[in-house]
């Protein structure tokens, strides 16, 4: 997109016209973290925080650093918590009034595929052009061109030492993206173990630990788009019914799976096509937004896999979700209805690889398919998932405590592998801390520890399939598994 393209009447575009009053030319914008729309080639939300009310917000790209388009008009989001039903880890000042929290969206459209742009945020008392300060210009790169590509991939992040190590380890990476897979700031930081965020009073709350968290990230967010899903404390009861106004005045996904989703969309990136599942909809321990889309998630999902695997430009599809559909993990288990309504799905359209978070370790199983393992493939082995079935991957050791396995399983992974032929899996009964416990033989790469998930992707070429290397780092860098995907 040239920068001609926007005028001075765009300005208003995104809701500008807002009831915003207050100046504050000695407040610089905060928190920057992208996210891709549903065609990363052309679109790309640029989004942002303002700690108090500020006039007519907006962004200024350019395909250069220092020659910056016209404004392009930011959408303001207020989100206002109530001190009554916080529960801060630290006294608020006296008189303090409500939490009130200003996000900003600028919706970018019609982009230059496989260019690299830079950009600044700013408002009417504070232009960034006139700072002198080189860190005040981010950037970012649409999707294109043809040769490799990766991403990285994690859940339960939070915010602390952690969760910046592995931020550095995202930023050595470079993905073109990363997947945020639901629990991410621990707002939501205390409840019923293991029901947090089910719509309890129990819930302990501080709105502002958000503050934290796009701070935190920023320094890898405001240049690599990040595509989150929802976990159980991402269902913040105060907002909305569902829990989810908090996350839509946040964050701006692509949103697309049927009217007022959220967090459920799809997208392709090149040749990968992405679904990003709500696994509130189907978990049984966190029962508070059990079955909340009435099927429309499940009947969406059947119809987008099959849009995809008919696309013959999309060689592989990459589901990812907060919820394990197969796990042997021990706090939040495996889910019983994943298993019974999207693995059936998975298996009819050959999906090739479903990430998620939740328990807060990491875990790979052999190639899935009717609930059972096909082969097993051991770390630097290859899976064919057109003949060998769907691999899982929990990863779920973004920054937060970490959980163990069930049975304490033992641990078997890259170079300290062991013999152990068979484990239990658990999955929860509706509504309960009971839980069924089954034998399986699937779960083939466990490593109890920090880390994240990267995937390279190397297109088809010259009559050479395309394939997935997905390989799993502990937050040392000392890698833990590798396993290569391939369809044949």
């Amino acid at each position: 997109m040239s920068q001609t393209t926007y005028s001075r009447r765009n300005l208003f575009r995104f809701g500008a016209k807002s009831t915003q009053t207050k100046a504050a030319s000695t407040l610089r914008p905060l928190g920057r973290h992208l996210a891709y729309g549903a065609d990363p080639a052309k679109q790309v939300v640029i989004s942002w925080q303002e700690l108090t009310k500020v006039t007519g917000p907006y962004v200024r790209i350019s395909t250069t650093p220092g020659n910056f388009g016209q404004p392009i008009a930011a959408e303001v989001r207020t989100l206002e918590s109530q001190l009554s039903w916080q529960k801060p880890d630290h006294d608020f000042p006296p008189h303090t009034p409500p939490t009130t929290q200003y996000f900003l969206h600028a919706k970018l459209d019609n982009l230059t595929p496989d260019t690299r742009y830079y950009y600044v945020v700013g408002h009417q008392s504070y232009d960034p052009t006139t700072t002198g300060r080189s860190d005040e210009i981010a950037s970012f790169r649409t999707a294109g061109g043809t040769g490799p590509f990766s991403f990285t991939a994690f859940g339960d992040q939070g915010v602390g030492y952690n969760a910046r190590r592995l931020n550095s380890m995202v930023a050595d990476l470079a993905p073109a993206f990363n997947l945020a897979m639901g629990n991410l700031s621990y707002a939501i930081y205390e409840g019923d173990p293991g029901n947090e965020g089910a719509h309890t009073s129990k819930d302990k709350y501080d709105a502002r630990i958000w503050d934290s968290f796009f701070a935190q990230n920023e320094i890898v967010a405001a240049g690599i788009p990040w595509m989150i899903s929802l976990g159980n404390r991402e269902m913040e009861d105060w907002y909305s019914g569902n829990g989810y106004g908090g996350v839509k005045a946040r964050f701006t996904m692509p949103d697309n799976a049927w009217s007022g989703s959220t967090g459920v969309y799809s997208w392709r990136y090149r040749n990968v096509g992405l679904l990003s599942l709500d696994g509130n909809d189907i978990c049984y321990r966190n029962t508070g937004n059990l079955d909340y889309s009435g099927g429309k998630q499940l009947s969406w999902l059947d119809s987008q896999l099959g849009k995809f695997r008919a696309d013959p430009s999309i060689e592989f599809i990459v589901v990812y979700c907060h919820h394990a559909t197969y796990t042997t993990a021990d706090a939040g288990g495996a889910e019983t209805l994943a298993q019974q309504k999207w693995a059936p799905l998975f298996d009819k359209y050959k999906v090739d690889l479903v990430l998620n978070a939740h328990n807060r370790l990491y875990e790979r199983t052999d190639p899935i398919r009717a609930g059972k393992a096909t082969k097993q493939v051991k770390p630097r082995g290859t899976v064919n998932s057109v003949s060998d079935g769907t691999t899982y991957i929990t990863a779920g050791g973004g920054g937060q405590n970490l959980d163990t396995f069930f049975k304490k399983i033992a641990e078997s992974y890259l170079d300290h592998e062991t013999s152990v032929s068979s484990t239990s899996m658990k999955t929860y009964k509706k509504g309960s801390s009971s839980y069924t416990e089954t034998k399986v033989t699937w779960s083939r790469v466990r490593y109890r520890g920090y880390g994240l998930v990267a995937v390279d992707v190397t297109p088809a070429a010259n009559g050479v399939p395309g394939q997935l290397k997905v390989r799993a780092f502990a937050d040392d860098g000392t890698q833990v598994d590798e396993v290569t995907i391939k369809r044949a």
